[in-house]
């Protein structure tokens, strides 16, 4: 998968990420950027909760949207 079709894939689901996950906010996806870790790490900061649990909220998602990925 080429670099640009990684950016498009990210900005398509950055929509369905903001809808599962509403605390957090555009900002917060301009500095996660499409790369997991940052992704993890907002979201247990937002929501407050543990990493595996982040984890886990996240592989539940990916599991409905296989054709998402991460930039990194």
């Amino acid at each position: 998968m080429n670099e640009d079709t990684v950016k498009g894939n990210w900005k398509q689901f950055k929509g369905k990420m903001i809808e599962q996950w509403g605390k957090l906010t555009n900002d917060d996806f301009d500095v996660i950027d499409g790369k997991r870790e940052q992704f993890l790490g907002k979201l247990q900061e937002r929501q407050g909760i543990a990493r595996d649990a982040a984890e886990k909220q996240l592989k539940e998602w990916q599991d409905r949207h296989p054709d998402f990925r991460f930039n990194d």
